[in-house]
């Protein structure tokens, strides 16, 4: 197996990799409980997801700024963790001492190296939705649950709460006041619908108030994070980006890499979709980044093992080198699910956790990968593997992925430190010299370092 590396050929930076506190930073912050080192487990938890030497090393953390559906009781929801708590009450003014599990959990996460805080917003306050809930009812399709009226009331609640934790010291770079727009949003979790005119014309809103704000001049809008790669993105994207105040507040296109399943096989070739993408933004948008906000492995059942990890891993791949991304994020960190979603699985009657292969492989990237490095050009004679890479003045770092049950080898050009995961091993790392042929084991994660 013969890998080249093209230094001279160079592409976007890489901006890091997150994961979302949603659903489960409200539960985990409030477990007291310790494990054998007397170590509290919520604690232990955040090391994991983001800290380089106890963990993976994650940088980016997300958290969502709720409806407020948790106090209220209203709505229809599929499980009592999506219902959110809201600061704003009856008075008019704020109690932020609410959400304080999940507020925990996020300074908890900058302690222990995140160093980018992304604030998102599903759906607004409850106060201001037309409705009164945090979601659609069930004979609501396609509508928006924001009047005009409340574009501005809402921009000014979240940038009310951007404030109080930026003076709390976080590290928020990022508001995200509209996720998911073109899903209906009747039910099952907190969301709003927006047509393509409306989101813009929400951001537009949100671009206006925050430059009025002197304290957030180091903030920036993110958006409009639509839900499926083939779905309107270019009509969302376009209605973003045609405002001169929005395109003032953001510094990339955020979207979400989902690719949910269709009958029809002209829908479901993810890549040439990627690729569409991708040659529209650089022919109308050619110097505005591509971030992809959220993903998750949407399969039914429980499943810690590497043939998820190894899906997860073939969309990271995709995206950075396909749609050119410079930052990636999980939806959901931890999960309580029978589902193929969490880097790590709760026990929430025990108060105890699991970590998944999920976990170790997207490590493979967060861990090792510097922020600021730029991807450069990578190829495989291999039509099997999987690979992408990245570079700064002091090393390279190949990511490499062997999807099949059949081990590969790959001989050095030089010194390295390689990192696998695969079924047996977790991120282990060993020394490996100038023309050594290593192994890169069936169903495997790779990172090869090279030091400059």
């Amino acid at each position: 197996m013969n890998i080249q590396i093209n230094s001279s050929k160079k592409f976007q930076n890489y901006e890091g990799i997150g994961a979302s506190g949603a659903w489960w930073a409200q539960i985990v912050g409030g477990w007291d409980n310790k494990d054998e080192n007397g170590e509290e487990i919520r604690n232990v938890i955040s090391r994991l997801l983001y800290s380089k030497a106890d963990g993976i090393g994650m940088n980016i953390y997300r958290y969502n700024i709720g409806g407020g559906s948790a106090h209220s009781g209203n709505g229809e929801y599929s499980d009592f963790a999506r219902r959110t708590e809201s600061f704003d009450t009856d008075d008019g003014g704020y109690d932020f001492s609410r959400d304080k599990n999940a507020v925990y959990m996020m300074h908890q996460a900058v302690r222990d190296g995140a160093g980018e805080v992304i604030l998102f917003v599903n759906s607004p306050i409850e106060k201001l939705t037309k409705n009164g809930w945090a979601h659609l009812k069930k004979h609501q399709l396609f509508r928006t649950n924001l009047s005009r009226k409340n574009y501005l009331p809402f921009a000014k609640y979240c940038l009310d709460v951007t404030e109080h934790f930026v003076g709390e010291g976080l590290p928020v770079k990022y508001l995200s006041p509209v996720n998911e727009p073109f899903w209906i949003w009747t039910g099952g979790q907190e969301g709003c619908h927006y047509s393509p005119r409306q989101a813009g014309k929400v951001m537009r809103v949100f671009a206006k108030e925050l430059k009025k704000r002197t304290r957030l001049s180091a903030v920036k809008l993110s958006g409009v994070e639509n839900g499926d790669i083939r779905w309107f993105n270019k009509s969302y994207t376009r209605n973003l980006l045609k405002y001169p105040e929005v395109r003032d507040c953001i510094d990339a296109a955020d979207l979400h890499s989902y690719f949910l399943y269709q009958p029809l096989p002209f829908f479901n070739d993810r890549i040439k979709f990627l690729k569409r993408y991708r040659k529209w933004m650089d022919k109308h948008y050619p110097d505005m980044p591509i971030k992809m906000s959220e993903w998750t492995h949407m399969v039914g059942g429980k499943n810690p093992n590497m043939d998820s990890a190894l899906e997860t891993v073939k969309v990271m791949i995709e995206d950075f080198t396909l749609l050119g991304v410079t930052s990636w994020q999980h939806w959901i960190a931890c999960s309580h699910y029978d589902y193929h979603d969490g880097l790590i699985y709760l026990d929430i009657e025990n108060k105890s956790f699991e970590t998944t292969k999920r976990l170790y492989a997207t490590g493979n990237f967060s861990k090792y990968i510097p922020l600021g490095a730029k991807r450069v050009e990578a190829a495989c004679d291999d039509d099997d593997i999987m690979l992408v890479a990245f570079e700064n003045e002091e090393k390279t770092v190949l990511v490499i992925v062997n999807p099949t049950n059949k081990e590969k080898n790959y001989t050095l050009p030089c010194d390295a430190i390689t990192s696998v995961t695969n079924n047996e091993k977790n991120l282990e790392e060993s020394n490996a010299c100038e023309n050594e042929s290593i192994a890169i084991t069936p169903e495997s994660v790779t990172t090869v370092i090279f030091e400059k």
